[in-house]
Formats: structure tokens, C-alpha cells, sequence
């Protein structure tokens, strides 16, 4: 057999031990280091198992996960999300479908903290969900909206996919971070005007409304917003002014959020032990998968196997529409199945040559990644962000309301990435004035 035939195997074989529910780690470990070996020889494999883990894992950029996690799971287990949601509640008051359009800018400013979508997603349901059931909302539209507004926390900065990306396609985190920004506020836009485009259809989806609200109450909601504004102003301030690196920005992040956390009177030692631990566990799952996906890189590289299906992959049309609707359509597929994280750096050995000899920005395709690979966390049958909801609603809302609830938001999901794709400068802009 040839080397590339050995290399197609074991790509064969990573998909059935996938499908067979072997974690995703383990698999991409055991063909990478089995195809290095039938290649090269034991020698090769266990040398490769010693080195690209270290040559991996040494990246000081990467530190900066386990401090990002660290602080979104404090801001989490503290609640110091509440008050940006009450916040975005009063205000709110009087629009149509507003405890849902709050809960989407509840999520927006959680995203900024936390850079996990189902962090977000469990904060914003355990706050958001109650609030809009109290109020009659319909239980699809409640839980789709809290579903699908937690996926902006992968755009909005700090974000660990993008982080992730950033290290294996080398490109500035911080100018994916700034690209990010755009995504995630269109994001929030989108989903917006798909409540008010249900609630006016349907105004039963959203009966309630409160409109004894005054100018005086909506100003004095704001000073609950303080904690976790704080947080973003030391983070994106000290960030965009040059003050410190995205390395070092999420050291701080964490360090602002246990200060205020203690400031509150939310912090506790329980607490704090539970989100160091949740920080810990997260952290080597994402290490394991990242250090799995390395070792593959350099099996397909050895095989030719990268190469081959890289070269397939732009035979097949030379038209940049049809290549990037295929590149789409394979990762709405794979993202039903896996989760983003696993998903993204399974494929990036095949995709990213594609992308770089089709002279696409990477910048720009870091994001519409992101933003593909967090449709897969609303969508049948693994959305992960929907089994989030499910585990805080428990028997009071069926699984396939939830799905349901979130198809009007995948449908304007598909329209936004178009659109990235048709004008690039949407997300290019921001990196190229202030990067």
C-alpha cells in the first residue's frame, strides 16, 4: 500500500472510532501515532509522541486559555451576569419579545468574559429562561433564543476557538479578536430581528409586556451593570491600548474577576474551587484534543495524504463560490455531529492549504469557521448548546421544542454567513484600522 493509501486508512479508521462515540482525543492520538509507526517505524512514532505534545503544548499564546476559562466559569458561578441581564430586561421593557432580545444582549456582554458558548448558554438559561417562562413567553421561543444567543460567545472576544485557530493558522489573535467583534454585534443584530420578526407574526410567542417602566428605573438598572463591565474595560482597554498581550489579558481578565467577585460578596471558597476545578478538567480535554490534532498534521504530511486531499479538494471546481459553498456545507454536516473545538482542528490539516492556495485571507476565514462551526452547537441531532438548556429546563420543555425553537435563528445564521462571505470587509475592517 502506498503512503498516501495509509494515510487515507487512518483517516477512515478516525472516522469510525468517532462514530463509534471513542473520544475524540484518544482517536486522533491512536491513528496518528498507529499511521506513524506503520510509516516510519516504532522509533518515529514514539519519538513524534514525545515531541510534537511539548512543541505543541510550549506555545506561550496557549496559557491563555486555562486563564480565559478560569474567568468565564468565575463569572459564571459567581453571577456576575445577572446584572447585565436585568439590565438589558428594563430596557427592554417595552419592545416586542424584549425579555428574549435581553437575553441576547445578556449573552452579548457574558461572550465578552467568558469565550465559551456553553458557559453562555448556562448562564444566561438559569437567568434568562425563569424570567421569560414567569412572563408567558412561549417555551420555544424562550429556550431556541437563550440556545443560539450563547453561540456568540466563540465571536465575541475572548474567544478559545479563535485562540486555538490563531495558533495553528498563525494569525494575529488579536486581529481575530478585533474580526471577531464584528461577527459577534451582526450576530446579535440577527438574531434580534428574528424575535421581532416572530413576536409580530405570532405576538402570542410573547404576551407580556411591561410598560410602567420609567426613564428613572432603566437608569438605575444600569449600576447593576458595573461588575462585569469593569471586567471588559480592563480587559479590552488594557488589550487595544497595547497595555498587555492577548496572552496576558486573560491573567487579568480572571484576576478583575475575583476582585469584584469578592468586592460583590459572591465569592466563596466552594465557588472558587469549583470553577478552578471546571477550569482544569476543560482545559485538558481541549490540550488532549489539540496535542491529538498535531500528531495528525504530521501523519498526513508524512502520508501525503493532506496534500492529496487538499489537491482534490481544488480540482474539483476552480470557482472560488463553489469551493467555499462545499467548504460550508461540510462543516454544517460535521458540526452535527461533533463539537466545535473537535470539528475545527480534525479538519484544519486538509482545509487551511485549501484556503491559503485559493489566496483567501485566513483572518477573514478564522471567523466564518467560528461562525460555521457554532451553527453545529444549535443543530440536530449533538447541538450541545441545546442539551445545555435542556439540563437547566429539565422535563419542562421537551428536547425537539428546543430544536425547534432555534430553527428561525439557523436560517438567519446561514444568511449572515453568506454575507461574510460576499463582503469580507465586515470583517476585515476592524483588524486593518486598529490591529
Amino acid at each position: 500500500m502506498t503512503d498516501v493509501g495509509i494515510g487515507l486508512m487512518g483517516l477512515a479508521a478516525l472516522i469510525a472510532l468517532i462514530s463509534m462515540r471513542v473520544p475524540i482525543g484518544i482517536a486522533l492520538i491512536g491513528v496518528s501515532f498507529t499511521g506513524l509507526w506503520t510509516l516510519m517505524g516504532p522509533r518515529v512514532a514514539w519519538g513524534a509522541m514525545g515531541l510534537i505534545p511539548y512543541q505543541f503544548t510550549s506555545s506561550w499564546i496557549l496559557s491563555s486559555i486555562p486563564m480565559f476559562l478560569f474567568l468565564g466559569f468565575i463569572s459564571y458561578h459567581t453571577n456576575l451576569t445577572r446584572g447585565m441581564f436585568n439590565a438589558a430586561r428594563v430596557w427592554m421593557s417595552g419592545v416586542p419579545g424584549g425579555l428574549a432580545i435581553a437575553s441576547i444582549f445578556g449573552s452579548a456582554g457574558f461572550a465578552a468574559v467568558s469565550g465559551s458558548s456553553i458557559a453562555c448558554s448556562a448562564a444566561m438559561g438559569r437567568i434568562a429562561i425563569p424570567e421569560m417562562m414567569k412572563h408567558k413567553y412561549h417555551p420555544e421561543l424562550a429556550t431556541g433564543t437563550v440556545a443560539v444567543a450563547g453561540t456568540i460567545g466563540a465571536l465575541i472576544p475572548p474567544s478559545i476557538i479563535l485562540i486555538l485557530y490563531g495558533v495553528i493558522a498563525q494569525v494575529s489573535i488579536t486581529d481575530l479578536f478585533l474580526g471577531g467583534v464584528s461577527a459577534g454585534l451582526l450576530t446579535a443584530v440577527g438574531y434580534v430581528l428574528v424575535v421581532l420578526i416572530r413576536v409580530k407574526l405570532n405576538p402570542s410567542l410573547a404576551p407580556e409586556r411591561d410598560g410602567n417602566v420609567t426613564m428613572r428605573d432603566k437608569v438605575l438598572a444600569l449600576k447593576d451593570t458595573w461588575p462585569l463591565l469593569l471586567i471588559m474595560i480592563g480587559i479590552f482597554g488594557g488589550l487595544f491600548g497595547g497595555v498587555f498581550t492577548p496572552t496576558e489579558a486573560g491573567a487579568v481578565g480572571a484576576f478583575l474577576a475575583c476582585i469584584v467577585a469578592i468586592v460583590t460578596g459572591e465569592m466563596t471558597f466552594d465557588r472558587f474551587f469549583l470553577a478552578a476545578r471546571e477550569t482544569l478538567t476543560t482545559t485538558a480535554a481541549l490540550l488532549i484534543i489539540a496535542i491529538g490534532a498535531s500528531l495528525l498534521t504530521r501523519f498526513l504530511a508524512l502520508s501525503g495524504a493532506g496534500d492529496y486531499l487538499s489537491s482534490g479538494i481544488l480540482s474539483v471546481s476552480s470557482n472560488p463560490v463553489l469551493l467555499m459553498i462545499g467548504i460550508v456545507l461540510v462543516y454544517l454536516l460535521i458540526g452535527m455531529f461533533l463539537e466545535p473545538i473537535g470539528a475545527m482542528l480534525l479538519t484544519l490539516p486538509i482545509i487551511l492549504p485549501v484556503v491559503d492556495a485559493s489566496g483567501w485571507s485566513l483572518l477573514w476565514f478564522g471567523i466564518v469557521l467560528t461562525k460555521l462551526l457554532e451553527i453545529g452547537m444549535i443543530t440536530p441531532p449533538i447541538g450541545m448548546n441545546v442539551f445545555v438548556i435542556k439540563s437547566v429546563v429539565g422535563d419542562l420543555v421537551k428536547t425537539s421544542a428546543i430544536f425547534r425553537g432555534v430553527l428561525w435563528f439557523i436560517v438567519a445564521d446561514l444568511i449572515l454567513v453568506a454575507i461574510l462571505c460576499a463582503f469580507p470587509a465586515l470583517v476585515l475592517t476592524l483588524p486593518e484600522l486598529l490591529g
